[in-house]
């Protein structure tokens, strides 16, 4: 997996280059190892038409703790989607998330869980760190939108945060899958 790295400073992550919409690359925002922190980096590559979409995102484990309306990703609450850097999508052709008509380029994927259906939100801001603090007005102001997606409850449990993709061709849908909850975002090449 190929990462960029960036620099922190004292206000925070800076000096992120932008991302060449061919590249499709993971950003990884400290020097610690993607490979050895506590929820690893992962990614998802697929295709949706003409698209070729990588997405991006930290895995946390469960680890006994109520995670979903938890401390870590309250209901009603915007959540980075996974841990550390906030998860990513990046494509090189338009896409239509959710209802969201997105050009070529790099988002940052936020969610709004809820114990019934969920809302996901795509942001043009990928330079600050994942955390809901860094999520400012400023960071806010740079949304591209927000859309209800659908949520169910699953009986068998998933220890570790997960994305994976259904289907293939024109359209994908992206499942979120975490604890007992399986969310659906549909997306379609643009």
């Amino acid at each position: 997996m190929l990462v960029v790295l960036v620099a922190a400073t004292a206000a925070g992550w800076t000096g992120l280059p932008p991302l060449p919409t061919q590249g499709l690359e993971c950003i990884v925002m400290n020097e610690q190892n993607p490979a050895t922190r506590p929820s690893p980096l992962d990614s998802v590559t697929f295709s949706v038409g003409e698209a070729s979409v990588k997405l991006c995102y930290g895995r946390p484990s469960a680890k006994g703790r109520t995670m979903l309306g938890g401390r870590s990703a309250p209901y009603g609450e915007i959540w980075r989607t996974g841990a550390n850097e906030p998860s990513m999508i990046h494509t090189s052709g338009p896409l239509n998330v959710a209802g969201i008509a997105i050009p070529a380029g790099s988002y940052s994927i936020y969610t709004v869980p809820d114990d019934g259906d969920w809302l996901i939100v795509l942001n043009r801001s990928i330079s600050q760190w994942g955390h809901e603090r860094f999520y400012t007005g400023d960071v806010a102001a740079m949304e591209v939108g927000r859309a209800p997606v659908e949520s169910r409850r699953l009986e068998e449990h998933t220890e570790t945060f997960t994305m994976r993709t259904d289907g293939s061709g024109a359209s994908v849908t992206l499942l979120l899958e975490w604890e007992h909850t399986r969310v659906a975002i549909p997306i379609r090449g643009g």
